[in-house]
């Protein structure tokens, strides 16, 4: 296996390695908001490593877990939610494993680079730098480093509102209320909502991430006294999909 392949995959079997201690986690101390925010991370990299299709069985087996038949075959609608998370968690230790023993073969098929999130964006030279910009947020959020995760969720969402009102009116530059760059990031919010180009979705935020800015100092670097809690910055995280898919339905 070259390089290229190996680090595919060792990549992807670190995040599921991850958000299998997650689900751990999850499964001990159950939170409706958390559990929904890691379901929708597992949903998200099982479609990575199934490249989009749901014939793949690991797609399959991902869809499966949410249901439970009876004895005589029929689907049972109420599920326990331990119970989902221990099937979820099954399904990711199944694709750890198949990711483990994988050849250079398979890691290219079952492995493939990560889907552009960031096509919608009107400015080209923006969206490499938002790419980065949104893993280096999952990563954090990974590590534990809440105060980072939540901050690089804030800056994608203000980057893409930016990037949408500037195309959306595009001879409004000199007018007061078309001054976004100099506008805070309620403001851009705001405007966004009123523009019609995202819904209602940044009501979510917690104060801190409204005020994200003030979390840094002059250098960039977090401050000492500004502590983020985990609840927090995967709500932020949570945000920032919906406005993307708000800023592009056919997501």
């Amino acid at each position: 296996m070259d390089d290229n392949l190996r680090h595919q995959r060792d990549t992807s079997l670190a995040g599921l390695e991850a958000l299998i201690r997650r689900g751990h986690q999850i499964r001990n101390v159950p939170a409706a908001d958390v559990t929904r925010a890691w379901q929708q991370d597992c949903a998200a990299a099982i479609n990575q490593l199934s490249g989009g299709s749901k014939a793949h069985w690991l797609a399959r087996a991902y869809g499966d877990a949410f249901l439970v038949r009876s004895a005589g075959g029929g689907v049972v609608v109420e599920v326990d939610a331990t119970e989902i998370v221990d099937r979820i968690l099954g399904v990711l230790a199944q694709g750890a494993k198949t990711l483990s023993g994988m050849d250079d073969v398979t890691a290219a098929s079952v492995a493939p680079p990560a889907p552009r999130q960031f096509e919608f964006v009107h400015d080209a030279e923006l969206r490499p730098v938002l790419e980065q910009t949104f893993a280096n947020s999952r990563d954090a959020l990974e590590r534990g480093e809440f105060g980072l995760a939540l901050i690089l969720s804030c800056s994608v969402i203000e980057a893409v509102l930016t990037d949408a009102l500037d195309y959306a009116r595009p001879g409004a530059a000199d007018a007061p209320e078309g001054r976004i760059a100099e506008s805070s990031f309620e403001r851009r919010i705001a405007a966004a909502e009123s523009a019609g180009l995202i819904r209602s979705g940044c009501a979510r935020l917690p104060p801190v991430a409204r005020r994200y800015r003030d979390l840094t100092d002059a250098d960039g670097e977090l401050r000492a006294h500004a502590p983020v809690s985990e609840r927090e910055a995967r709500i932020a995280a949570q945000v920032l999909r919906v406005v993307m898919r708000d800023l592009d339905p056919g997501r």
